[in-house]
């Protein structure tokens, strides 16, 4: 363990309650250096009887956040997001060895993650209602008006590729309501969340309605299943959410599920720059995102020039060591998907498609694949139809802006899309037909702003993320007529 790292930043338990559990079922979970592979932490599964612990503290702490004003659940984020700020450096770093994140996007969702918080903040004090329109027919001289109520306790799944980010997508927007958070962290990456729980004790939060729990699926599945929970909020693999989704029971739901997220290239943009975008959208952080770029289709018009352009900026595209601020491409979260991205690529080879670029490891020792690019495939190859979760992207010809529209829409799921063109009436046309929750003009679909709303459809999830879209989502309106 490096000893350093855990008497700063974290403590290597259970947070429940405000107390530091470091018992649990007898099996832990070894956190390790995604690069180097030396152990970081070994943490305390949860058991049953912990998690019943946290889940009826949180609910018991719904009454003492009600009692919280607007202006004080304020003062907390911005305290949360002050001691993020100070401590800035020491968790990007703490990212890089927990989920092998390169620096400079560690670095990024770090000061990512303030923005999350202290917009959080600002959020709390101009969240409200609305006035109702009642004063014709039978309302008459009535007035009405909703105003909108936590509603209870959030349970919260997050992913290891934004160990600290996407955490806090679900639980700022809580804190800023008034809602009670059991968060159940990626076991490949939960130290950042660690780092908030020591944080959350600091600026003083009723630790009563804020827990993290370490724990294997059964006692994670109890969270999921329990009454007393009001909400999931749930970020990771649609086969795994689509599964919890069927077990809940009448909660609320937010899941945010992923893809095989599309890029258009279109006549008339500079090809150049969106070739040099494309190549970083689909390769950043081992395209280890739900909106890493993984299908491209280009326009017959420019194909062969943008597929010159893309292949000289991939080998451009450096990989290797986090901790490098050189490096984009760094190592996939373990063996097994590294060794899945692959046997998918090889399967595609084989099956007829076209390797442009990488097609192999770069350093299988430390789980870091080459970046790579490949034609000619097909809809029923994996690194078409399904989520690579890697530095894989497919590049095809389309004969015209309406084929692409197309074939981005040939898919199960629809996250978000990038399109790069001049037109206007492409760019309408991409609006009023593209099967996803959003269209990014210009850019990648891997562009967000922390505050925009998020979410797919299809296969890709429901709900919206986004700090004010989260917060409707956490909170429900009663109405009110006199």
């Amino acid at each position: 363990m490096n000893s350093t790292l855990s008497s700063s930043l974290f403590t290597p338990a259970n947070l429940i309650s405000g107390s530091w559990s470091f018992e649990g079922d007898g099996t832990c979970n070894t956190v390790v250096d995604k690069y180097h592979g030396f152990e970081l932490a070994k943490l305390p599964n949860a058991t049953e009887a912990q998690m019943e612990e946290a889940i009826a503290a949180a609910y018991a702490s719904r009454d003492v956040l009600k009692k919280m004003s607007a202006g004080e659940r304020s003062a907390k984020l911005e305290a949360l997001a002050a001691l993020i700020a100070k401590h800035e450096e020491e968790i990007a770093q703490l990212m890089v060895k927990e989920a092998g994140k390169p620096i400079g996007a560690a670095r990024i969702e770090v000061a990512r993650s303030i923005t999350t918080v202290r917009t959080a903040a600002a959020e709390s004090l101009r969240f409200g209602g609305e006035v109702t329109p009642m004063d014709f027919g039978a309302g008459t001289g009535k007035t009405a008006f909703t105003k909108r109520f936590p509603i209870g306790v959030i349970a919260a799944i997050t992913p290891f590729n934004f160990p600290l980010n996407l955490v806090m997508h679900k639980v700022a927007p809580a804190m800023a309501v008034g809602c009670p958070v059991v968060l159940k962290p990626s076991p490949q990456a939960p130290l950042c969340s660690l780092v908030l729980g020591k944080f959350m004790e600091e600026i003083g939060w009723p630790m009563d309605a804020f827990h993290v729990m370490m724990c294997g699926v059964p006692v994670a599945e109890k969270l999921v299943k329990d009454e007393r929970v009001a909400m999931l909020s749930f970020t990771g693999s649609d086969k795994v959410g689509w599964h919890l989704k069927n077990i809940c029971g009448k909660k609320k739901l937010a899941l945010e599920l992923g893809g095989n997220a599309a890029v258009i290239i279109d006549d008339g943009v500079d090809l150049a720059a969106a070739a040099k975008t494309v190549a970083i959208g689909a390769n950043a952080y081992a395209g280890q995102t739900c909106i890493s770029t993984q299908r491209i289709y280009v326009v017959k018009g420019v194909f062969d020039q943008f597929r010159e352009l893309l292949v000289k900026e991939y080998a451009a595209l450096k990989a290797g060591d986090p901790g490098d601020a050189s490096v984009t491409v760094g190592p996939i979260i373990d063996k097994g998907h590294f060794e899945r991205i692959g046997s998918w690529v090889d399967e595609a080879v084989k099956s007829g498609a076209q390797l442009l670029a990488g097609g192999k490891a770069f350093d299988a020792s430390r789980n870091v694949y080459a970046p790579t690019l490949l034609t000619n495939t097909s809809k029923a190859m994996k690194v078409g139809c399904a989520e690579v979760f890697g530095p894989v992207a497919v590049i095809e010809e389309v004969a015209d802006f309406s084929a692409a529209i197309a074939a981005v829409n040939d898919s199960t799921y629809g996250l978000q899309a990038g399109v790069f063109t001049d037109s206007v009436v492409h760019l309408k046309q991409a609006h009023d037909a593209l099967e996803v929750g959003g269209i990014i003009i210009g850019n990648v679909p891997g562009f967000r702003i922390d505050s925009m709303p998020y979410g797919g459809i299809k296969d890709s999830g429901l709900g919206r993320e986004g700090v004010k879209y989260a917060m409707e989502e956490m909170s429900e309106p009663r109405l009110l007529v006199f």
